[in-house]
């Protein structure tokens, strides 16, 4: 059963998952205002983790908090919570309420802006023209709409370095394909109903393909092994074929 806590604008909720673990659920809906308490919560847990944490993984609404509870009962034996019975969930539910009670949103006045490049339609992207038929457009009216947004981070997941993104335009939104395809090239950039995404990896998938970066997403030998980080903004910049093998990535940081 869901324990309200309290916090931030709204009623936050928890609940255990299995004997390490706990969800914190910030929201039902997928929005900006859910995601600036879901990603403060993390950065502040990331930065002030507790004994016996282990990891945390965002996602559209909540966050998942990993830990070892032999650690948390030793801790919590010889802590404030020595002589009270007091179970590792429980433990940690106390703390997790602590930090959220006094969660403050991330500050928003500055973000990282990562400039992806992007050549569209061709050899590059086989579904440009399909999703311009879909919407009753024209393939080079697709690219704008496309490139023009400036897309929200919520998470990375699916695959290594794979981003959640917010923010496409609903005038080029396109169904899946009935049948997915057996591999899509690394760096392919896709449309699925009203989400888009780019492959950090080749893997199979069912996306409308309308182009390809020659950005790594995935870096496996790096930390974070992700290019992109929740809270990021995405733009996509449109590239001739020409420059597919030259053209870098660009990242800054936005400042309102």
């Amino acid at each position: 059963m869901l324990q309200p806590i309290s916090g931030g604008r709204a009623k936050s909720q928890m609940k255990p998952l299995g004997d390490s673990a706990i969800l914190v659920q910030f929201g039902a809906e997928i929005n900006e205002d859910v995601h600036l308490r879901v990603k403060a919560f993390t950065d502040y847990l990331e930065t002030h983790p507790f004994a016996g944490f282990l990891d945390c993984i965002p996602a559209f609404t909540s966050v998942t908090v990993f830990y070892n509870p032999l650690v948390v009962r030793r801790q919590g034996d010889s802590g404030s919570f020595s002589g009270k019975e007091r179970s590792p969930y429980k433990i940690v539910h106390s703390i997790l309420e602590e930090m959220v009670t006094g969660l403050e949103e991330t500050n928003t006045d500055k973000w990282r802006v990562v400039e992806i490049p992007v050549c569209y339609g061709g050899e590059f992207g086989p579904d440009l023209e399909a999703v311009a038929r879909h919407n009753h457009l024209l393939p080079s009216e697709v690219i704008t709409i496309h490139s023009e947004a400036d897309y929200l981070v919520y998470m990375i997941g699916f695959a290594p370095g794979f981003p959640y993104l917010g923010g496409m335009s609903e005038k080029i939104a396109t169904p899946r394909h009935t049948s997915p395809r057996l591999s899509i090239p690394a760096g392919s950039v896709g449309i699925a109903c009203s989400q888009t995404g780019v492959y950090p990896i080749s893997t199979p998938g069912g996306w409308q393909i309308i182009g390809r970066t020659p950005a790594d997403l995935f870096l496996p030998d790096e930390n974070p092994p992700s290019l992109l980080q929740s809270g990021d903004v995405i733009r996509f910049k449109p590239i001739p074929p020409e420059e597919y093998k030259i053209y870098k990535v660009r990242i800054y940081e936005h400042k309102s």
